[in-house]
């Protein structure tokens, strides 16, 4: 069963990462950026700050204990795995379609960008309770984990773990949010901008 999962994961790459383009190349090379999302982190903090007020920094821990597990677990699964990144699979790496020479560590099982990305995203959307917001993010937070498969980094199989271990977190993340929200917060909730 596991032959056969790794065998259609792998076709299921060839094709996606098949599919290509020099307009796209450029897109998908943006979305994989890490600082090209920083405006984005910065209008999700100035909201977070807007709606929440004093919350906010209850908040933004939250937020970087929640990146700080997603990226080191999926680090450690990583070096667990040892799976090979697609552009570093000898029998695959010459005919993988890659943007440039990066293919980043030896490891791509799980990703750090889906893992981070969507772990952002639930955990926001549960906070936000917004349905465009969470649209939005959820769509967002797919176009970074599938630019990995474009650029020839990552198996779908290595998204896919990154996106469950990214949602799991958040989940967590949140209740523990919650619990401390309770701890810290009196219920005078009319000081609350909502």
């Amino acid at each position: 069963m596991l032959d056969y999962l790794v065998k259609l994961d792998k076709e299921l790459f060839a094709y996606l990462n098949g599919h290509h383009s020099g307009f796209f190349d450029i897109i998908m090379k943006f979305c994989s950026g890490k600082s090209e999302w920083i405006p984005l982190y910065v209008l999700i903090l100035v909201w977070v700050i807007y709606k929440f007020r004093w919350k906010s920094v209850l908040i933004v821990v939250s937020i970087a204990l929640l990146i700080l597990l997603s990226d080191q677990i999926a680090v450690q699964v990583k070096l667990a795995v040892e799976r090979l990144r697609p552009c570093k699979e000898p029998d695959i790496r010459l005919w993988v379609h890659m943007v440039d020479d990066h293919c980043g560590g030896r490891y791509g099982f799980v990703s750090n960008h889906a893992a981070n990305s969507f772990a952002m995203a639930v955990f926001t959307s549960l906070l936000f309770k917004n349905r465009y917001y969470t649209w939005f993010i959820i769509l967002w937070a797919s176009v970074v984990s599938y630019s990995r498969i474009y650029l020839g980094v990552h198996y779908p199989g290595d998204i896919l773990g990154g996106v469950l271990l990214g949602v799991l977190l958040a989940v967590a993340v949140y209740r523990i949010f919650c619990y401390a929200e309770k701890i810290f917060y009196k219920g005078n909730s009319k000081s609350e901008k909502t």
